[in-house]
């Protein structure tokens, strides 16, 4: 047979997938069905997300890795309970060091933009407050796979070469072991075909085995500190084994009888919450209406410009998250909402912020958990004989000596990724989530509008058209967005751009429990995953 797993010339659908006892979602069938599998083997909700999310280091490397961070919600006993696993900046990394070495913005490549990374620590930590399984048994599925090799799904293998292009224009010997392990010969494997890393494998059995204490206190984190003290980094033992993540209280709002809920600051979920905020001022009779999209648009815009002018680590922010999502300071922002685009400005709120998977057990645990290594592979800096491959989260700080999120020793950095979760009169409803950078409160208000605003199903609601603010007054929509919609918002004063390609425009997926403990779940039609469902 000969065809291109690429190409797609007719639409197609996917149905909503119900099931009674247990239920895994994610962008890659293979870790889906991971999760599953320890779901049916006794596992609960959080087991089969931490067996997911390892998995998803191996067969989906172009958007997270074991060098990355993690968020997560989970619903356990009728409580929500939020874990932040992000990291900080090394304590040798400062704005004056990074001036020094001729930057004036924080550089997106190499050693200078990794930060502490959380996701080991953050499988540790899921596992022993809540898991039934030990973390070598839940990694076992993952190292298997980077042993005995598995074929590259179609959507990976398209990022996979563009992070090849990206990572060639790197002319330094730090950048050659990303390319020893994820593009021998240069090249990035094709769709279907099968890829192996024996190092990646022997990595996560030695985090399992040590509970993660590998990566922060052994073998593992010497040759990390090693490696960055080498090429002239600012990573070292100490600042691995300081680290800890940190468990966190969601912050959450009422939105038309449902409480949406997401990971405090650092984290940039309140943007979510500030934009529903804003519009839940609003009625809203129909999702395909020029107005709909107008308010959605604008108050978007509203809850970015706060966002990026406030959002830090929580130690340095200078306005509450109170305040942000006060009422009367909602009313404010809402009244700068007329008939044409506006250009976005921060408000003065009164005084007193990648994968995602969603897993849900028998038993009514759910799971929202997310982790990335931020843009595609990361730093472009792999560890020599381990796998892994270093994020680059720290390029999100500001060198701005004046802004929140102006870099600092020991700071967390302004951190896109966010997992969300929805509940209704004390129970859960379920884990949403959408990856993709500055796309993901976006996406997240989107689910959120599609679902209780338009009853939409989960996989309607992840199918529907999307759309993204980018800057100023252009909004970035898909092909299928309706073309007589689009030139009615530029009547209104929106630049409408149509995305050449979904790539960048999130991915998402979704999980909900009915009052009869039935789960039904949806897919993101824009990647390679499915819904593992018993």
């Amino acid at each position: 047979m000969n065809f291109d797993a690429l190409q797609y010339p007719y639409p197609s659908r996917r149905s909503v997938v119900y099931a009674g006892n247990g239920m895994v979602a994610t962008s890659q069938s293979l870790a889906a069905e991971a999760g599953l599998a320890v779901l049916r083997q006794g596992g609960n909700a959080v087991d089969a997300a931490v067996a997911a999310a390892a998995c998803l280091t191996v067969v989906e490397p172009t958007s997270n890795g074991i060098g990355g961070d993690a968020f997560a919600l989970v619903w356990t006993k009728g409580k929500l309970y939020g874990l932040n696993a992000s990291g900080p900046a090394p304590l040798g990394l400062s704005r004056e060091a990074v001036l020094r070495a001729g930057h004036t913005k924080m550089p997106p490549n190499g050693l200078t933009a990794v930060t502490v990374p959380g996701v080991p620590a953050a499988w540790a930590a899921l596992t022993e407050r809540f898991g039934r399984f030990d973390l070598s048994r839940l990694l076992e599925p993952a190292a298997t796979y980077a042993d005995e090799g598995f074929p590259v799904s179609p959507v990976v293998s398209r990022l996979w070469q563009l992070a090849v292009e990206r990572y060639k224009t790197e002319k330094g010997a730090e950048f050659r072991p990303w390319f020893d392990v994820f593009a021998p010969g240069g090249q990035a494997p094709r769709a279907g075909q099968m890829w192996r890393s024996p190092d990646h494998a022997a990595t996560l059995r030695r985090i399992g085995e040590s509970g993660a204490k590998d990566f922060y206190e052994g073998d593992i984190a010497a040759r990390i500190a090693a490696f960055s003290r080498q090429y002239g980094g600012y990573l070292t033992e100490k600042d691995l084994a300081a680290y800890r993540p940190e468990w966190v209280e969601p912050i959450g709002i009422k939105y038309r009888g449902y409480d949406v809920w997401e990971i405090p600051p650092n984290g940039h979920g309140l943007v979510t919450l500030l934009a529903l905020n804003i519009l839940q001022g609003f009625p809203f009779t129909a999702k395909e209406c020029a107005d709909t999209y107008h308010k959605q648009f604008e108050a978007v815009k509203l809850a970015f410009a706060d966002g990026l002018q406030y959002i830090a680590d929580p130690r340095s922010m200078q306005v509450s998250v109170a305040d942000l999502l006060s009422e009367g300071y909602a009313a404010e922002r809402r009244k700068l909402i007329g008939r044409e685009a506006c250009l976005p400005a921060p408000g003065s709120p009164p005084r007193s912020g990648t994968v995602y998977l969603a897993a849900a057990d028998r038993e009514g645990n759910m799971v929202s958990f997310i982790q990335s290594n931020y843009q595609g592979f990361g730093s472009g800096i792999v560890i020599p004989g381990t796998g892994i491959a270093l994020h680059n989260r720290g390029c999100n700080f500001s060198l701005d000596a004046n802004h929140p999120n102006c870099l600092e020793p020991g700071k967390k950095p302004y951190h896109t990724i966010i997992p969300g979760f929805l509940s209704r009169n004390g129970q859960a409803v379920g884990p949403f989530g959408v990856m993709g950078a500055f796309v993901q409160p976006q996406g997240h208000l989107q689910m959120v509008m599609n679902t209780v605003d338009f009853n939409l199903n989960p996989q309607a609601a992840l199918d529907a058209p999307r759309w993204q603010w980018t800057q100023g007054k252009t909004i970035e929509v898909e092909p299928q967005f309706p073309h007589d919609m689009a030139q009615t918002l530029r009547e209104r004063g929106h630049d409408i751009k149509v995305a050449d390609n979904n790539l960048y425009l999130g991915r998402g997926q979704i999980i909900w429990r009915n009052q009869d403990g039935v789960l039904s779940g949806g897919t993101e039609p824009r990647a390679d995953g499915a819904v593992a469902a018993w």
